[in-house]
């Protein structure tokens, strides 16, 4: 009973369902025959694309058979040139596959709100520049004179040095100074000699003296000569014809002021004639090595000034002059000795101390000035960033001269009052490079182009070449 109450359901379900269909398919057919037929609107030439960028907007740009100059009709924006990406600085005027990279072209359109234009200059909106941090300078009139600053080491002045010693055999009896690098006056009791010597002498001087008589000159001031030929001084002579007694020690004095270098003599030692006692260097000048970069010595003359500064003296300026450029260059860091002669005035500076120079070099003609950091040195070429009205910049080559401080004499490529970057100029080159700009930073002004035939552009046909090439690849 139950399977004949389900068989009669399922007969009954397909019979309505047949029913309703038929209903639906009557109602179609009235409908159609009712309405009118609408017009098919003609189709355009070139097909309404989306703004998309990349290798989507390429590929349907390419269905649609744009090329440059055509306007985009789904945005209206006119298409300038197709790019690569990733090699900006060439133009192709049909999409297609780039020929350097594995990638679609790019659309450019001339509109950009940011761009370059023919002459190589790049446009920078106000807000991208106060995101740099961009400043710029200008271009002044001044005279310049090279300054060029060197560390180097004090040492004494060989010029301002003494030597004792003495012209007889002698025995040190007394020694006041008794270990080198001490301080000595002019003057200054040194040491205390017995000279056997000088008594001989002494005694034949006074014994023809006392004599007496006017034939007795000449055999007086021949016995003055033979003190003077034992080493006596005219002081010591006038001392022992004034107290009429034998002198027969020596005391010997400092003859400058300075430090004692050497010392060579003891209590009870022998010195004989024309040996080295005492030598003595002065501390009123010293001397300064200073090691300067071979390039930058031309300037230098013997007698240029120079003002040397030391932590050991700080808030000390010590003025001097530079005595020799010396004939000798260190291989390793390529730098030429300068000696200097400085002025010590209560002998602060003392040997091997650490000073710190600034050389003033001759005084330099009316020039064009910039900061330094403005320029841009690529290795072949100097540039600067000119910045000009409405928010352009464009890269100039200039020939620098001499830089003093923060400042740099410019020789050609700019006129006064012109305002250079000083900041962010590599940014700003960025911003070229990706916009498209050819007169790259970075290349030499007789770099060849990628494509002889057409350094600027390349034809879309060889374009569409490389593409098929490229689509044989993974």
């Amino acid at each position: 009973m139950k399977i004949k109450t389900m068989v009669f359901g399922l007969i009954a379900a397909g019979v309505l369902g047949a029913a309703g269909y038929g209903l639906f398919r009557a109602g179609m057919d009235a409908g159609m025959k009712a309405a009118p037929v609408a017009a098919t609107p003609a189709m355009p030439e070139k097909e309404a694309l989306p703004a998309e960028t990349g290798e989507d907007a390429t590929r349907r740009h390419m269905a649609a058979g744009f090329k440059a100059g055509d306007v985009d009709p789904r945005n209206g924006r006119k298409i300038l040139y197709y790019q690569d990406p990733m090699v900006p600085g060439n133009k192709f005027d049909q999409p297609g596959k780039s020929p350097f990279m594995d990638m679609m072209l790019s659309p450019v359109y001339a509109d950009a709100a940011e761009g370059t234009d023919d002459a190589g200059t790049v446009a920078i909106s106000p807000r991208v520049r106060q995101n740099l941090g961009l400043r710029t300078a200008e271009v002044v009139e001044g005279t310049l004179s090279p300054e060029i600053t060197a560390t180097g080491s004090v040492a004494f002045n060989e010029r301002d040095q003494a030597v004792v010693q003495v012209r007889t055999p002698g025995y040190v009896e007394r020694l006041q100074v008794r270990a080198t690098l001490d301080r000595v006056s002019r003057g200054q009791a040194l040491a205390e000699l017995h000279v056997p010597d000088w008594v001989a002498a002494q005694e034949e001087f006074l014994s023809v003296r006392r004599m007496g008589g006017t034939d007795m000159a000449p055999l007086i001031d021949a016995a003055r000569q033979r003190m003077r030929l034992v080493g006596m001084s005219e002081a010591q002579i006038a001392q022992v014809e004034q107290g009429g007694r034998i002198q027969p020690r020596i005391v010997l004095a400092a003859p400058i002021a300075g430090v004692v270098t050497e010392l060579a003599v003891r209590e009870g030692m022998t010195v004989m004639p024309g040996a080295t006692l005492f030598r003595i260097n002065g501390l009123g000048t010293v001397w300064a090595d200073a090691a300067v970069p071979e390039s930058r010595v031309a300037p230098l003359r013997a007698g240029s000034r120079v003002r040397a500064t030391s932590p050991a003296a700080p808030g000390t300026v010590f003025d001097g002059t530079v005595q020799a450029i010396l004939p000798e260059v260190d291989p390793a860091t390529r730098t030429v000795k300068v000696r200097l002669e400085l002025a010590n005035p209560g002998g602060r500076l003392m040997p091997g101390m650490s000073v710190q120079m600034r050389f003033a070099g001759p005084h330099a003609a009316p020039a064009l000035l910039v900061p330094s950091e403005a320029l841009i040195r690529t290795g072949r070429r100097v540039l600067v960033m000119l910045a000009e009205d409405g928010g352009h910049f464009r890269p100039v080559e200039v020939e620098a001269g001499i830089d003093s401080g923060d400042r740099t004499e410019i020789r050609r490529g700019l006129h006064a009052g012109q305002r250079v970057v000083v900041s962010s100029q590599f940014l700003i080159d960025s911003e070229a490079s990706l916009k498209g700009v050819e007169a790259r930073l970075n290349e030499g002004a007789g770099a060849a182009p990628m494509d002889d035939a057409h350094p600027g552009s390349h034809d879309a046909h060889s374009a569409g070449s490389h593409d098929a090439h490229a689509g044989s690849r993974p």
